[in-house]
């Protein structure tokens, strides 16, 4: 089945990664969001289209986002003011689905037998990651947060899974709206591949892809 995915942030380096894992593994149709459209050629014109804009420009926003299935976004700057935008824009457009890169340790999680000073009441750099992932959280969207420490160009996607935390929509109701996801290894520094992020990503739309741990979870 065929999914039309937004790609906002698609030059930055998970953007580019997750573009090409989208036109290998699926059939889906692309639409490349950029200040600098480009830095994206070539382009694949039976599959993709290229567009020019500010994420913080709402009426752009909602020219890309309408008609979509599925907004992916990574991005870097005033992450909490972005995604108050994109939510904004989702809503106005009718568009439920939302991937949005954050970051770990937003909410604290590295124990300090193995050094907490990486967590975000030790590092302000982190707190619009935080921001983000409260306005995501709160948007009432159907929504996954991918929460990558430290990354680099690798292909391993040897990876580990910790901190899924499914979020309800209603307290009161089994509906499961959204998904937390971040990662551990043996040494909570070790880097992750950009393939492992991409990896996640495209889990966020095409569930078989997810490892063991969590393919069955209702995306």
């Amino acid at each position: 089945m065929m999914t039309k995915i937004v790609i906002i942030g698609a030059t930055g380096s998970v953007g580019r990664v997750a573009r090409q894992m989208f036109l290998e593994k699926t059939n889906d149709e692309l639409t490349l969001f950029s200040r600098r459209p480009d830095r994206l050629k070539p382009v694949d014109s039976t599959r993709e289209i290229a567009v020019s804009g500010d994420v913080m420009n709402a009426s752009e926003l909602d020219k890309v986002i309408s008609g979509q299935d599925v907004v992916f976004a990574s991005l870097t700057g005033n992450l909490g003011k972005m995604a108050k935008v994109i939510v904004e824009s989702m809503k106005r457009v009718g568009v439920k689905r939302l991937i949005f890169i954050t970051s770990m340790d937003i909410y604290n999680e590295i124990p300090a037998s193995v050094g907490s000073s990486g967590n975000l009441r030790s590092n302000p750099v982190l707190q619009t990651y935080r921001d983000a992932a409260d306005v995501i959280e709160a948007s009432g969207l159907d929504y996954t947060i991918i929460r990558p420490g430290w990354f680099d160009s690798s292909n391993d996607t040897d990876y580990e899974i910790i901190g899924l935390l499914t979020k309800k929509s209603n307290p009161n109701t089994s509906h499961q709206r959204g998904i937390r996801i971040a990662f551990i290894f043996k040494n909570y520094f070790s880097l992750l591949s950009l393939a492992s992020i991409s990896f996640l990503i495209l889990g966020g739309r095409v569930p078989q892809y997810w490892k063991k741990s969590v393919r069955n979870l209702p995306l």
